[in-house]
């Protein structure tokens, strides 16, 4: 893999479709939660990825513009989300 292969929109190339995966993390973040470890337990069953692992992928997931072409409501509220919680440290 080459250094121009990476980035926000992943080792597929800017104009690869999202994958199962990336979809899969954004469907996941579409969800409403019943409580306190429930998204957790979905992250690690329905994905197979450690919690740490999905939020990074998530964090790249907003900056790639084929998601906010895929999801646009989903990755506008969790683009602003994240530059509130940037906002407040």
């Amino acid at each position: 893999m080459t250094a121009s292969s990476s980035g926000p929109s992943g080792p597929s190339g800017p104009g690869a479709p999202l994958s199962a995966q990336e979809r899969g993390v954004l469907a996941l973040e579409r969800r409403s939660w019943p409580g306190p470890g429930a998204k957790e337990r979905a992250i690690r069953e329905e994905l197979g990825l450690s919690p740490v692992r999905y939020y990074q992928l998530l964090n790249a997931l907003l900056d790639d513009r084929r998601a906010l072409e895929e999801d646009p409501v989903t990755v506008n509220r969790l683009r602003r989300v994240r530059e509130a919680r940037r906002g407040r440290r």
